[in-house]
């Protein structure tokens, strides 16, 4: 999980805007951001590090990235490879023609790839970085096509993503910024991670992984890139690719935790999905809960901030007060795309505090989006309990997370996930609430569905084992976590 964007306008200073956006989609990633501008003086500019975007990119920085027409910029939320600033984005590469790279998502064939790349094709990789790997596949193709010595169009960059498709399996919303010619977006043909684009002014254009950075810069959103769809941004005009696209199987953990509530994703309004999640996981709860704990409950109290969407229904269908009871420091990231498990533990206590009189002698319904290795949950239950809770009841608004997710999302491992082979009863143990409910997965999928008809499945594998691409097998997933494990060991 990531945040990509690219905008191509004639005017200048584009990495104005640029910055703009890379701050509303910061909650996509605080590892690191990256910026590259090309301009009318034919030089291409990037610069990138590690921090949050405002730390990054100071004004002298900014200053020097002045003058640039259209670029692209990325945030960083670890999922493979080091933390260290060579993972940064975005990647460059001088042959052919000089390519520039952002992505979003996660590759599941980097071995076979990285050795076709080197040994086949003589390219280097200097980095663990699948997105650099990503952009020299991307080069080898666009390469076979410029064999010919014919100039660069829009029909050879569309076969060279068309023959990256076939060669590359997992997630992967990309934009690439080729110097001299113009921005090109594309998306994987399953449309697992987002990419959304807009206009402005009938010949400015941007495209970004959430609508809420269309919006901010006062575009008009045009639409989603389709799965399989190549969009090329090029003088003041707009192209887009004739091959067939793929099947949209989006990632349903966008809905529940990682867009934000004012952002639109494959046509779906992400706040409205949260509430119809809401709903149905108050009917959950009225059948788990006997007629006497439903009746005890004095006050409904969401986890910020994810959940407050989903907590409103549920204390409206319940008839019980909806209270905030946790303040939220806003100067501390979101613990769940924390590197390492150290950093998470410490952050939970300083990251919420309680309202004390709204817990005091009362029994409470917590509500969360997820439940992933437990320990916020059972650090939340015991700053509860500390504040003078009589009864806890705890919700969680998507299923229990039993597998790993391999498309972008730092769940590295089955046996860090609580829910792993454990019963919703052991799981309740661990955390010491009182009752313990879960959403159910079609209950989940069709609150999402219910906006957008068009999409026939989507990627829960989290939820279910059951993953899109192929290559996704036990192998593959101890290699990956013996690759994540390294990193957090710091």
């Amino acid at each position: 999980m990531c945040a990509i964007v690219g905008i191509y306008t004639k005017k200048k200073n584009v990495c104005l805007s640029l910055y703009n956006a890379l701050t509303v989609l910061q909650h996509r990633g605080q590892d690191a951001a990256g910026m590259s501008v090309y301009g009318e003086d034919n030089t291409l500019k990037i610069h990138k590090n590690n921090g949050l975007v405002r730390d990054v990119f100071s004004s002298e920085i900014m200053e020097s990235m002045m003058g640039g027409t259209y670029g692209i910029g990325h945030t960083r939320y670890p999922t493979a490879g080091q933390i260290d600033n060579t993972e940064a984005q975005p990647f460059y590469v001088n042959s052919p023609y000089g390519i520039v790279l952002v992505h979003n998502g996660n590759l599941v064939n980097t071995v076979k790839l990285k050795s076709d790349v080197e040994n086949n094709n003589k390219r280097h990789i200097n980095s663990s970085s699948d997105s650099e790997l990503l952009l020299n596949v991307f080069a080898d193709c666009l390469t076979d096509e410029a064999q010919s010595g014919n100039n660069l169009t829009n029909l050879m960059i569309e076969n060279a993503v068309k023959k990256l498709h076939s060669r590359v399996e997992g997630a992967y919303s990309v934009i690439l910024l080729i110097v001299g010619y113009g921005l090109v977006a594309f998306r994987d043909p399953n449309g697992i991670r987002p990419l959304i684009y807009g206009v402005k002014e009938s010949n400015n254009f941007i495209v970004a992984s959430e609508s809420v950075a269309i919006d901010c810069l006062g575009y008009d959103i045009v639409g989603d890139v389709k799965p399989g769809q190549t969009i090329i941004f090029k003088d003041n005009d707009m192209y887009k690719s004739h091959y067939p696209e793929g099947s949209l199987n989006p990632c349903i953990f966008e809905y529940v935790y990682l867009a934000r509530p004012d952002s639109i994703i494959d046509g779906i309004n992400v706040y409205k999905s949260r509430l119809e999640m809401g709903k149905s996981l108050a009917k959950k709860i009225k059948k788990v809960l006997t007629k006497e704990e439903l009746n005890n409950i004095d006050v409904v109290i969401p986890i910020p901030d994810t959940s407050r969407s989903s907590a409103l229904p549920i204390s409206i269908l319940l008839k019980k007060e909806l209270r905030e009871a946790f303040v939220k420091n806003r100067y501390i990231g979101r613990t769940f795309i924390m590197p390492g498990q150290k950093i998470r533990k410490k952050s939970v206590k300083q990251k919420l505090n309680t309202i004390d009189v709204e817990f005091k002698n009362k029994n409470v319904l917590l509500i969360d989006d997820s439940i992933v290795r437990g320990n916020t949950s059972k650090q939340i239950v015991e700053m509860a309990k500390e504040a003078g809770a009589k009864k806890i009841y705890f919700a969680s608004a998507s299923p229990k997370i039993t597998y790993p997710n391999v498309y972008g999302i730092d769940m590295p491992y089955v046996e860090e996930l609580i829910a792993y082979k454990r019963s919703t009863e052991e799981i309740c143990d661990i955390i010491g609430a009182d009752k313990l409910i879960f959403q159910n997965l079609i209950d989940l999928e069709n609150a999402v569905k219910k906006f957008n008809s068009k999409i026939n499945s989507f990627d829960s594998s989290c939820f279910s084992g059951k993953y899109i691409t192929p290559g996704v097998n036990d192998k593959y997933l101890e290699n990956l976590y013996k690759i994540r494990n390294q990193k957090n060991e710091y």
